[in-house]
């Protein structure tokens, strides 16, 4: 079937046409059925899966409907069983009134795919109705000298039944003036005429009375009745006579009430009231009813609204009778003109709840269209509105599918308002309009996004296990489950990565928690990506990388590293009298395991034996002479210097030097430190105690030495070398810088032999020894054959 979809710039129309749907009947097979009204509801009409070749189960799958015009539901479908049944029972009489015959017009729409099958039912007439008159009573006034064979028409009975069901025949009841003769009416009904046998007499018989008995043709027949009276009167020798026997008026249906349809004339030639004329409607049944006749002037006038749809034409018969009982009849053939006055109706057949996106020619609706008026009045034009995704496409008559035109985007748009106007050709036009709501359903097809592709989260060293450090946050521009994300770790690019112990992440928001507490000198920062998978089918996902940097905390305080404070005996620094003012007396070395700030050293002499005779720089730790020495200072000293670093809190760790003032290297010494001997004065008996430790490790000591200094020797000699004499006392190792930079990673310790006999005092040799040092500084190395410079300056 062909159609004409017509673009406008604001509306897609489409035009129905007449002859289309001609040709469309043409080419279309129709299955008829047929059953008598009144059939009780529920009764079997026929099996449609077996009639249109379907099978029974694909009435339910591709979901069977019947549609009728209006929605009104007559007939119901099992989709079980493919029956055919009626819903309610049918009265013929309701539904067609006198249109014979009688067709009840439906169609069974299989929604997937969208196919149409067009069928009838046939209401065949049943005899429920009797003939009736609507007077009790008719008047007939005769002249007396009116001759024997004189016909007198009489008033038609009605019967809503059609067919030999209706009125067939009329009969009088048995008298010796008068028989009934029936004759047929050009639009199939039959009407009665009374005929006169014989002369009347009035004088013998003024009235008579008489029965008029319709008779239909059902089995049994039903009747009706009516009385007929019948007055004689005296001579009227001339009966009226119409001046047209055939009128023809055309009445537009949208006539106002009381208008003017046409006006009738019947003249007569008597005189007095034999020659007054009265006018009246001469049938009384219910197609007369819209118009009423002046009795006086013959005015037949409109007295309620006419409808083209119902009925498109009357046959009025107009009487006129005079004084004397004679009358005449005409026929008043009136036309009922179309208006429109009907708006197109549309009947929404299916409508989709709601239509998935991505899906191209997507059925949303099937909607029939019909208009009752004729002509171009009738003729309609179909449309939405431009600027959307859908098209309406006609498919079976007055059917037509709304689809989508291309895929949808619930993301996009998630609803559209649709306004289908229908719109018929007429003067003026008239519209209605359709509204519809389409939900746009969602799929799968937007993977979660984070809201940054990589995140930096910091988190302070020392953090309380199960701490908050942060989150990451996707979205998914779906709806329901498929927007709903659960997210996860992924496993790291660092296979010695402990990840799964050291943070975790809620999987419903994505928080993120430190498992244990981190410590800045073990792991600085790490990374690792997160995943958010949505709930979809499939489901779809994405990644980003997270980097924790640890931050530090000042957790650990400052170590030095020289002198070493290790329990053992102090560290012993000589520094000759003749030195003169920023005389290098040693140098503080420490080192912290914190970084940045916390790390940050700064060096202050708290506390010296003689203050103002030495000093510390604050920056590397450097211990130097503040003045010349003279030989009243004292030849021993005391100083406890304080390593701090910058944190909040700073911490420190302080560090004792002893320092002796000497006058050349070959003088003995025996360095005692500070702090016992200010010990030995308070306490007496502890005085006791180190005096008698002392002696006896004095006595061990100085045994040990000459051992020595004997076996070396004599190992001189034998090698013709110069002998080594060996200071009188022990002359223990001392630990001096080496680099003079303030920050060593390694400490070394030197035993110094000095050459006997020499006023120079050299040194003979250098022997390192290594200290046990912390386990901060393994690993490190200082060149042991490097150039050392003794506190000095000497080499």
């Amino acid at each position: 079937m062909g159609t004409a979809l017509t673009k406008t710039p604001w509306k897609r129309q489409v035009l129905f046409l007449a002859i289309l749907l001609l040709l469309w009947e043409a080419g279309s097979e129709v299955i008829r059925y047929s059953m008598p009204e009144e059939t009780e509801s529920g009764s079997f009409v026929a099996n449609l899966a077996k009639d249109l070749g379907l099978r029974v189960g694909e009435l339910a799958t591709r979901g069977a409907r019947i549609h009728y015009k209006g929605n009104k539901q007559l007939l119901q479908l099992d989709i079980k069983t493919g029956n055919l049944l009626l819903y309610k029972k049918l009265d013929r009489e309701v539904l067609c009134g006198a249109t014979d015959p009688c067709i009840l017009h439906f169609q069974l729409l299989l929604e997937k795919p969208v196919q149409f099958f067009e069928a009838d039912l046939q209401l065949t007439d049943i005899n429920d109705h009797s003939p009736e008159f609507l007077e009790r009573e008719m008047l007939l006034k005769i002249p007396e000298i009116v001759r024997p064979g004189t016909v007198f028409p009489l008033k038609i009975a009605q019967d809503f039944d059609i067919g030999s069901n209706t009125v067939q025949n009329y009969t009088i009841s048995p008298n010796s003036h008068f028989h009934v003769v029936t004759h047929n009416r050009g639009d199939g009904r039959k009407y009665p005429e009374l005929v006169l046998n014989k002369a009347l007499d009035r004088e013998e018989l003024p009235q008579l009375s008489l029965i008029l008995t319709a008779l239909d043709g059902g089995a049994p027949p039903r009747s009706g009745t009516t009385a007929v009276r019948i007055e004689v009167v005296d001579i009227n020798d001339n009966a009226p006579e119409f001046l047209q026997s055939l009128y023809e008026v055309q009445v537009p249906e949208n006539s106002p009430l009381n208008s003017l349809v046409v006006a009738v004339s019947a003249r007569d030639l008597d005189a007095g009231t034999n020659g007054k004329v009265a006018y009246s409607l001469f049938q009384g049944n219910e197609i007369t009813q819209p118009f009423v006749i002046d009795e006086i002037t013959g005015e037949i006038r409109l007295k309620r609204a006419l409808d083209f749809e119902a009925i498109q034409s009357y046959n009025v018969e107009i009487a006129a009778t005079d004084g004397g009982g004679l009358s005449g009849k005409c026929t008043v053939a009136i036309e009922v003109v179309d208006v429109n006055d009907n708006a197109p109706e549309l009947t929404m057949s299916t409508l989709a709840s709601s239509t998935p996106e991505n899906s191209p020619e997507t059925v949303v609706a099937v909607f029939s269209v019909s208009d009752p008026d004729s002509g171009d009045n009738g003729r309609m034009l179909c449309s939405i509105q431009n600027d959307l995704p859908f098209l309406l496409k006609p498919t079976f008559k007055n059917f037509y599918t709304l689809v989508t035109e291309r895929p949808l985007d619930r993301e996009s748009r998630a609803e559209y308002n649709i306004t289908i106007t229908v719109t018929d050709l007429g003067t003026p036009r008239l519209k209605t309009e359709h509204n519809i709501t389409v939900l746009v359903s969602d799929v799968n097809d937007n993977a979660p996004a984070f809201s940054q592709t990589s995140y930096t989260l910091w988190v302070r060293e020392n953090n309380s296990p199960a701490l908050h450090i942060g989150s990451v946050s996707a979205t998914d521009t779906d709806a329901g489950a498929n927007a709903q994300l659960t997210y996860s770790l992924l496993p790291p690019q660092d296979p010695h990565l402990p990840l799964a112990s050291l943070v975790s992440i809620n999987a419903d928001n994505g928080h993120l928690f430190a498992l244990r507490s981190l410590d800045y000198e073990a792991l600085q920062a790490f990374e690792f990506g997160v995943g958010a998978t949505d709930r979809g089918s499939p489901a779809l996902s994405s990644q980003a990388r997270v980097r924790v940097l640890v931050l530090d905390a000042n957790d650990n305080s400052p170590f030095v590293l020289y002198p070493l404070q290790n329990g053992s005996a102090p560290c012993t620094e000589l520094v000759p009298r003749a030195a003169e003012a920023g005389y290098l007396v040693t140098k503080v070395v420490a080192v912290d395991g914190d970084s940045g700030q916390n790390a940050w050293l700064s060096y202050q002499l708290l506390k010296a034996t003689e203050p103002g005779l030495f000093g510390v720089w604050p920056h590397n730790g450097e211990v130097r002479t503040a003045r010349l020495l003279s030989e009243r200072d004292a030849p021993k000293h005391r100083l406890l210097v304080q390593v701090r670093d910058n944190g909040e809190p700073p911490r420190s760790a302080s560090v004792t030097l002893h320092v002796l003032l000497v006058d050349g290297f070959s003088q003995p010494y025996l360095p005692l430190p500070e702090a016992a001997a200010e010990q030995a004065r308070a306490d007496p008996l502890t005085v006791y105690l180190v005096v008698a430790l002392a002696s006896v490790s004095s006595l061990f000591l100085l045994s040990v030495l000459l051992f020595v200094a004997v076996r070396l020797c004599r190992r001189s000699r034998t090698a013709s070398l110069g002998g080594c004499s060996v200071p009188e006392g022990p002359f223990p190792g001392h630990l001096v810088d080496v680099t003079g930079t303030g920050t060593l990673s390694h400490s070394y310790q030197y035993e110094i032999c000095l050459t006997g006999g020499s006023e120079s005092n050299e040194f003979k040799f250098l022997k390192p020894i290594l200290p046990n040092l912390p386990p901060q500084s393994a690993g490190q190395e200082i060149e042991e054959n490097s150039t050392f410079r003794n506190s000095f300056g000497f080499t």
